[in-house]
Order: structure tokens, then C-alpha cells, then sequence
């Protein structure tokens, strides 16, 4: 089977060659090559030893010499070369304890995670596949290199790895390696905190980012979110519900576009419904309060995942208001955008929406009609550059303050009750009304 590499990718390849060393694409690349994709990047491996490897080419970056590894630069473009090797375990669960170089394609095969990740293209057109890689693509199978439990122990990272190959692949995991996971699953505690969250991240922005469940399914969720893992065993018994919290929550990220902030907080938005579950009198079930406490442990998680606080605080505005009915009218639109910002508020009836259809279908279409008008009333907003903030008053604090107006509160109270009125009629928010207005509301509340 030949596949056309980039010239680049060739170039290195051929110039080992007639330095008479072996070298093959390998990893991700031929995986994607397999499956009729275009591979994102393109690694080498090879019998040439890292001094070698920076002989050859003019532009090398050490970027993991310990290890093997050197990043060749070829027209601006960087290339990892790693000479083959076999791996000790990976103590901090990034690098291997010690590594010793090898002059063996078989051996360093047999170092890698899954067989659809250890196969070797070489530019004669040959194929390595040792471990079955080919034949599990075929199968849509994502299984060990090897003994399952050893892979996991070298690197504890590579169970949450392989949740997120399904989820990007739509793979199933085999039963062999989820068994494997499930017995290894207390080890994810090794593992930095950032490789999880980038992990977490790929899982999210895939086709399938309700894969989330699988971790739960497999043990992980408990070591990593332990706070939405016990959602699975919070059940939801209203009309408006079909599942128990964790399955409507995956049913939700289901629902939600493709966009990380989006979908952290479809993840997250119903996380503090276990820590205010109450029942009536009937055996109804209720919530009271959920989006402040699921925003409270939302950003504790995020924080400790170490997100940006940009990120955190956009994910939270989001929660915070997820359950808020929006009415399809202009003033109502407008609190809730003054609320959000003009961004957030469509992110913020995308979530409703995904929200509501991870309910009760029979309520679903009332929901999406009000949904669809009140996204319609703002895009007129925002088409019309109509005001909804303080700051989008033609008149400010010290224009208040030459007509009278002491500083401390009352200015701010002053135009706020002004923006109110600018809200409800776009046309009022000219100078010389608002400063006559704010007269007008001075002299009323000295009487008062």
C-alpha cells in the first residue's frame, strides 16, 4: 500500500537512508494514513542515534535528547526524529524511568501504546504491522501493544488515552483492555494534572464527547472529577426528565456545537444537583439552587485542572445562568446579554437548548420556539448596535455630576434607571433626554 508523504517527510527519510540508517513514518500518522485522513503531523523513527540525527541536518532542537528524540526544522516545519528504544516505567508518568536505544523496528513497536498507534510506514511503501494495528482499524477496535495491565503500569496516562481514541475515532476499547483499566483505574493519580486536562480536552472536542461516560463506566471519572462521577447515581424523578443526572449531563455535552467553553460547561452544568436533591410530599425530586452550587464545584474543578481564569469565569457565567428563562422580548434579552456580555448570551441559549433536549421530549418544542425567538431578538441587538449598558449611554457619571450630582451612589443608581428606560426604548438614549431625565430624577428624590 503506498501512500503519498509530504516532500519534506520524504527528504528525511531518504537522507537517512544513504546514511545508512533504517527510518519509517510512525504513530498517529500511518494510523491516519490507514484510514484515509490526513495525518496533523508526521513522526520518524529510526536506528540513527541523536548525535547522528543532528549531523545530518543543519536545524535540530533538542527537544527530548534524554529520551531520543530530536525535532529536525525543514522549511519552518518541525519533525520529530526518536531513535528506536525500549521504555522503562514512566515514574513521573510523563517520561520513562530510563530509556535504552535499540536497533530493533520489532522492539520499538512493541514500547507503544496501541497496535493502531504501532504500526511503521517506511517510503519504499512497506508496512510494519507486528501487533495487528491494520486488522484492528478494519475492526474499529482500540486494544494494547502487548500485555494490557504492563502498558498502563509503564503509563498511567494511556487508560485515559484510550477513552479518547474511541471518543475520536469511534472505536470501541476491547473487552481485554477495558478490564485491564478497570483493575489499573486508582493509578490515573499518578498523572500530572495537565496531561489529564489536555486529555479531558480531546475527549471533549470530539464527535463524541459523551465518551465522558465511558470514564465513569471504566473507573477513571471517580479518581478525576469525582464530583460529577456520582451524578450517575443521583436520580432525577420529575416530569421533565428522562435520566438519572450523569446520563442527562452526557446527553447535554451530546447536544452542544463543537466549542471547548461550550461543552465544559454542558460537563458541568448540573454537577451540584447531588448536594441539593429534596422530595416532596409526592416522591418528586428537586433541585432547589442547583446552578449556584453546580457554579461553586465548576469552578473548584476548573481551577484545579488548571484552566485559565478567562475560561473559568466565561464557564461559570454559563452555569450560573443555565436554568434562566429568557423571555422573547427586547428588555428581557437585553438583562440577560448585560448579564453575559454579547458573546456569551448565544453560547448561552446554544447550552438551554442542549439542556432541554437531554429532557423530556414533550416539552422540548415550547422550549425551542422561546429558545430560536429570544436568539432572533438578539441578533437584531446586536445587528442595530442596540444599547443594554451603562456604558452605551450617551451621557456618564460626570456629566451627571455638572448638572448637580454629588459622586457616591446616587449617580450610579441615576444611570441605571436610565439605562433601564434606554432597554425598553433604544431611541431615548440621546443627550440631551437622558441629561433632562437625570434631572428630573434628582429633584425627585430630594423630596423623598
Amino acid at each position: 500500500m503506498k501512500f503519498k508523504l509530504p516532500d519534506d517527510v520524504t527528504y528525511i527519510i531518504e537522507k537517512l537512508h544513504k546514511a545508512g540508517f533504517d527510518a519509517f513514518v510512525t504513530g498517529g500518522a500511518v494510523r491516519d494514513m490507514m484510514m484515509h485522513k490526513e495525518p496533523h503531523d508526521y513522526d520518524i523513527a529510526t536506528s540513527a542515534l541523536p548525535e547522528d540525527t543532528r549531523r545530518l541536518f543543519s536545524r535540530t532542537i533538542d527537544t527530548g535528547i534524554k529520551h531520543g528524540t530530536v525535532t529536525v526544522i525543514i522549511n519552518g516545519v518541525g519533525y520529530e526524529i526518536t531513535t528506536f528504544r525500549t521504555d522503562g516505567i514512566y515514574l513521573d508518568g510523563r517520561h520513562p524511568e530510563h530509556v535504552r536505544f535499540v536497533n530493533s523496528v520489532y522492539t520499538d513497536c512493541a514500547r507503544r501504546d496501541f497496535t493502531i498507534n504501532s504500526m511503521m510506514y517506511g517510503s519504499d511503501g512497506e508496512i510494519i504491522d507486528f501487533f495487528g494495528g491494520r486488522a484492528d482499524i478494519k475492526e474499529k477496535l482500540i486494544r494494547c501493544v502487548g500485555e494490557s495491565e504492563k502498558r498502563f503500569k509503564e503509563d498511567a496516562l494511556r487508560m485515559l488515552r484510550a477513552v479518547r481514541f474511541s471518543a475520536a475515532l469511534s472505536f470501541d476499547i476491547s473487552p481485554e483492555t477495558e478490564k485491564a483499566i478497570k483493575k489499573c483505574s486508582m493509578l490515573i493519580k499518578r498523572v500530572s494534572t495537565e496531561r489529564i486536562f489536555e486529555e479531558l480536552n480531546k475527549i471533549l472536542l470530539s464527535d463524541n464527547p459523551d465518551y465522558i461516560r465511558t470514564l465513569h463506566n471504566l473507573g477513571l471519572l471517580q479518581y478525576i472529577i469525582p464530583q460529577l462521577d456520582i451524578c450517575f447515581y443521583e436520580e432525577q424523578r420529575n416530569k421533565y426528565h428522562l435520566y438519572n443526572v450523569g446520563e442527562h449531563i452526557m446527553q447535554t455535552v451530546k447536544n452542544t456545537p463543537c466549542n471547548l467553553i461550550l461543552r465544559w460547561a454542558a460537563l458541568l452544568h448540573d454537577v451540584g444537583k447531588p448536594c441539593c436533591s429534596s422530595v416532596d410530599s409526592l416522591g418528586i425530586i428537586h433541585f432547589y439552587g442547583h446552578h449556584r452550587e453546580s457554579c461553586r464545584i465548576a469552578t473548584d474543578v476548573l481551577y484545579r485542572l488548571h484552566m485559565d481564569k478567562d475560561s473559568i469565569r466565561s464557564i461559570s457565567i454559563l452555569i450560573e445562568n443555565h436554568d434562566v428563562r429568557v423571555e422573547p422580548s427586547l428588555p428581557a434579552v437585553k438583562r440577560m446579554m448585560a448579564r453575559t456580555g454579547e458573546k456569551l448570551f448565544e453560547q448561552l441559549m446554544l447550552l438551554q437548548k442542549a439542556d432541554n433536549m437531554a429532557k423530556n421530549p414533550e416539552y422540548y418544542p415550547e422550549k425551542e420556539q422561546r429558545i430560536n425567538a429570544a436568539l432572533d431578538i438578539y441578533k437584531r441587538i446586536v445587528a442595530e448596535g442596540q444599547p443594554y449598558l451603562i456604558a452605551h449611554l450617551a451621557v456618564n457619571g460626570r456629566d451627571l455630576q455638572k448638572i448637580g450630582y454629588k459622586t457616591g451612589r446616587i449617580i450610579g443608581d441615576t444611570l441605571k434607571r436610565l439605562t433601564d428606560e434606554v432597554i425598553i426604548d433604544p431611541q431615548l438614549n440621546n443627550r440631551e433626554y437622558l441629561l433632562e431625565r437625570a434631572k428630573q430624577l434628582r429633584k425627585s428624590m430630594q423630596r423623598q
